[in-house]
């Protein structure tokens, strides 16, 4: 009954959005429905965000740890970010489609060739005045560990002036464990177990302080600066 509940209020949420987006769309206008819908989905599936600092509002990347599916809507909904997934979400039912109209940078992460061409995207939507999100893991974490950052996209801003990275820790409490999505759980499985959890979920978005890309032109370095920012936001950090 719980998941209905939840199901029913993504669709309620989901068609008005839909349409306004449509709308701002055919008057050539920069539609803010994306960032609407995802915080209006967010507490659809019974999650509450609470803010620590302040998210810039443009030329920045958010470097950010991942524990969950509603990472997306969390954060989406705060900074109003496009986020870099993986390119096989472009494809999956409703969520691909959703993916797409928030204006989703798909990448191959499994072909290197495509490095290069990945990190030019991502900096031409940087220079368009979006924020971009970046789950610097590269997959889900346990809620305990922090895994390395991947480096290869922070060379789309390693050494620009005018930019930074802005990380960002993600926590759920006393839930951050449970909220992980573990690599062997499917995605409809996870959905369902998020979804049919009992209460609201209490997530706290810390941003942290920026670091100005042009004193850090080395993309491993940048990236390694991150990670140490988002591993000491840590609860017991």
């Amino acid at each position: 009954m719980r998941i209905a509940r939840r199901l029913a209020a993504l669709v309620a949420v989901l068609l008005p959005c839909l349409v306004g987006h449509g709308l701002t769309r055919l008057l050539g206008r920069r539609s803010l429905w994306p960032k609407r819908f995802l915080a209006l989905a967010g507490r659809a599936c019974g999650a509450r965000v609470t803010l620590v600092g302040t998210p810039l509002p443009r030329d920045v990347l958010f470097a950010a740890n991942h524990l969950s599916w509603l990472d997306i809507l969390l954060i989406g909904g705060a900074t109003g970010a496009s986020f870099v997934s993986k390119a096989e979400v472009a494809n999956w039912p409703v969520l691909g489609t959703l993916a797409r109209l928030g204006g989703t940078l798909f990448v191959k992460r499994e072909r290197r060739g495509e490095a290069g061409r990945q990190a030019d995207a991502l900096a031409a939507a940087l220079r368009a005045g979006r924020p971009v999100a970046l789950f610097a893991e590269g997959r889900t974490g346990n809620g305990v560990e922090l895994m390395p950052f991947k480096p290869t996209l922070f060379a789309a801003v390693a050494g620009q002036a005018g930019l930074a990275v802005q990380p960002l820790r993600i926590d759920y409490g006393a839930e951050t464990r449970a909220m992980a999505w573990p690599e062997d759980e499917p995605a409809g499985a996870n959905a369902l177990r998020v979804l049919g959890m009992k209460g609201r979920r209490q997530a706290v978005l810390h941003f942290l302080d920026p670091i100005p890309t042009d004193k850090v032109p080395d993309r491993k370095a940048l990236a390694a600066q991150a990670h140490a920012a988002v591993d000491a936001a840590a609860p017991n950090g």
